[in-house]
């Protein structure tokens, strides 16, 4: 069976030290412990991580040689330039727009995030899909670590 590749944007690592978020962002980590996700980083994501707090720092470097590092590229800088055409979000959200242009052109199956300003929101998700749609690209999948991982469930819990 194949394992899915998963874009880890910052606010997912920096969620685990969060305590809204943290019961699914931990899952989420245990998830690439165990193999059964593969972790996929950028080096937007390092640039981030290198000005968080130490204990994110430190979980980046454990979870990096789980997975697989993709970097900036030409093409990634056009895909940004493709959405802040399209009015998607402005310059100032660029890091934002690299870890989707990059997780689309790395060809991902999800990338998770804890941004539900700019990122996991479901008419933004359509506006960036749409652009992948018109340049040649696959559509991604955008979900929040708890629509992800197979951990963090609470089996008296309903929601969850």
């Amino acid at each position: 069976m194949k394992t899915l590749r998963i874009y880890v944007d910052t606010s997912v690592l920096g969620g685990c030290f969060d305590e809204v978020f943290a019961r699914w962002s931990r899952g989420l980590v245990e998830d690439f412990r165990q193999a059964r996700f593969k972790p996929v980083f950028s080096d937007v994501t390092a640039a981030e991580v290198r000005r968080a707090p130490e204990l994110v720092r430190d979980l980046l470097a454990e979870l990096e040689p789980l997975g697989e590092a993709i970097t900036i590229t030409p093409e990634a800088d056009e895909l940004v330039r493709a959405y802040e055409a399209r009015g998607i979000l402005g310059p100032r959200w660029r890091n934002d727009m690299l870890h989707i242009a990059l997780a689309t052109i790395a060809e991902v199956d999800v990338l998770v995030s804890w941004n539900f300003k700019h990122i996991v929101r479901l008419d933004r998700i359509r506006l960036f899909n749409a652009v992948h749609l018109e340049t040649g690209y696959k559509p991604i999948a955008i979900y929040s670590p708890r629509e992800v991982t197979t951990h963090g469930e609470d089996p008296a819990d309903p929601s969850g």
